[in-house]
């Protein structure tokens, strides 16, 4: 099945599920039912796979549970990260879920075993609350437990029809194609934003490129801001050849988003040993200081949050923010980000990310600390991408790449937001691998290239008040119509020696006419 059949059957599946509880659940709890389900479905595959062990003789699901001994299930809990059951296999409860009266309480019992499975063992904190918002006994589905059961079938069957065989066989990002599908359809209409959340998949592509180029092995990469983990899954799939030696770290402080990062990963058979994602504040309670540095950092964070800032005076002498000198306004924490991520990267890596154009140009703050990366040759490249881009805004975002280790105290600028650099998908445009290839030739070579790229001295963007528009030093292509004056000219002396002839043929017919 090819990309686009797999796509297309799973957003009509999903349609149809939705279709069959429309009017019932709200569709962004409806979101989470099924993102919960297509988890639960999964997990339970991703295990019955390693406990056959690709013994054919072997069938898991139609074991009893009571020939699994405590040595069998510590051996698999040491090694998944956690434990199910036969009984509690996806594919058996949805066998008899449309006639179970007890079908909403089975799955709360479920899902509290596997996440207590994993109690005192080193995988405990990764799952636990994982279906913390797949709650099935929620009024949400249902007054009664009639409703409630007769919804959860429905997502549960809906959910068993997906036919994609083998999860690691699939030619798309299932999960992430289920989650930006379900964002798309259902966030605006539930007045939430789901633009803060996901970041579409091809420019996910063109940041994890950005972050990990040139470099055969990282240590590990990270993103502070993690949201549903689809730019550190995005890295993990297009670096299979590379070697991400120590694995993948975020934080996220949003806890249903949090619980889809953890899912996200496991779903991706990144095993609970090689990950680590924790749930906080970044700026104001930021983890993982044990783990930094990091060779990679990828990254969207949310534009232009309110942040604490200055009404805490002990933050101006925090690592992060203390060499720039200044802390990013109150109003808008975009570059206390940026001053985070830097402090966590590797003399060695690159950071990539997605900002809002305005704290290239803005004044105060901002610009000072500007004037700190680029005075200390921290700001590698800064790419504008077309607009209406991303789900939920229409704002032509801007990428921003930082290095330590430069070699030349220039800054490139690439204008990749022309029509060269998207396709126009419905009411959204889509950045296609070629237009990502083509972007991440420019960024590798710095040659420059006329009306799209030029590297600029640090010392010119000093005397230009540390502005890092993109648009102030890449000059555009000028569009209008070239007009040849001299054929003009001669077209014009022509119409009027014609107006002319037409004036006096008019004359001597009105002559005649009066005579």
């Amino acid at each position: 099945m090819t990309s686009t059949n797999q796509r297309a059957e799973l957003h009509n599946q999903i349609w149809k599920i939705a279709n069959d509880v429309r009017g019932s659940v709200d569709g962004w709890d409806f979101k989470q039912f099924v993102l919960g389900t297509l988890f639960y479905r999964f997990i339970s595959e991703n295990f019955t796979q390693y406990i056959e062990g690709g013994d054919e003789s072997v069938n898991y699901a139609e074991l009893p549970d009571s020939v699994i001994t405590d040595e069998i299930k510590k051996d698999a809990i040491k090694t998944k990260g956690y434990f199910i059951y036969p009984s509690q296999l996806f594919v058996n409860v949805v066998k008899n879920a449309i006639t179970n009266p007890n079908l909403n309480t089975d799955l709360k019992e479920i899902f509290t075993a596997i996440e207590s499975s994993a109690n005192g063992f080193a995988s405990e904190s990764d799952i636990k609350g994982l279906f913390a918002d797949f709650d099935t006994t929620s009024n949400r589905l249902g007054n009664t437990v009639e409703n409630k059961n007769e919804r959860l079938a429905k997502v549960l069957k809906g959910v068993a029809g997906l036919r994609f065989g083998n999860f690691e066989d699939n030619k798309i990002d299932l999960f992430g194609d289920a989650y930006e599908f379900l964002i798309s359809n259902y966030a605006a209409n539930a007045g939430k934003s789901g633009g803060e959340f996901f970041t579409p998949q091809n420019v996910s592509k063109l940041i994890a490129q950005l972050a990990m180029h040139g470099q055969e092995k990282v240590n590990k990469i990270y993103d502070p801001a993690v949201g549903s983990g689809s730019l550190l899954l995005q890295a993990k799939k297009h670096f299979d050849n590379h070697i991400i030696e120590d694995g993948f770290y975020g934080q996220e402080i949003n806890h249903t988003t949090y619980n889809l990062a953890r899912m996200n990963m496991f779903l991706h058979n990144i095993n609970y040993d090689k990950f680590e994602i924790v749930l906080g504040n970044t700026l104001t309670q930021p983890e993982l200081r044990d783990e930094k540095p990091f060779d990679a950092i990828v990254s969207n964070p949310p534009y232009s949050v309110k942040w604490i800032g200055s009404d805490d005076p002990t933050l101006i002498n925090d690592d992060r923010f203390a060499p720039a000198g200044v802390l990013a306004p109150k109003s808008k924490a975009d570059y206390a980000f940026v001053l985070h991520a830097l402090d966590y990267l590797s003399s060695k890596g690159r950071a990539a990310l997605v900002c809002f154009p305005g704290i290239f140009y803005r004044g105060g703050a901002e610009q000072k600390i500007r004037k700190y990366l680029v005075d200390n040759n921290y700001v590698e490249t800064i790419i504008a991408l077309a607009p209406n881009l991303f789900y939920g805004t229409s704002i032509a975002v801007t990428l921003l790449v930082l290095s330590k280790h430069k070699t030349e105290n220039k800054t490139q600028f690439i204008d990749a937001s022309g029509e060269d650099f998207f396709k126009k998908v419905t009411n959204n445009n889509e950045m296609t691998d070629a237009h990502i290839d083509k972007v991440m030739d420019i960024f590798a070579s710095k040659e420059e290239v006329t009306h799209v790229a030029v590297s600029i001295d640090n010392s010119k963007i000093a005397e230009n008040d540390y502005n890092l528009s993109v648009s102030s030093y890449v000059e555009p292509k000028d569009t209008r119509e070239k007009i040849d004056i001299v054929k003009l000219n001669a077209e014009i002396k022509t119409a009027v020696e014609k107006i002319t002839q037409l004036r006096t043929s008019i004359d001597n017919i009105v002559k005649e006419i009066e005579g």
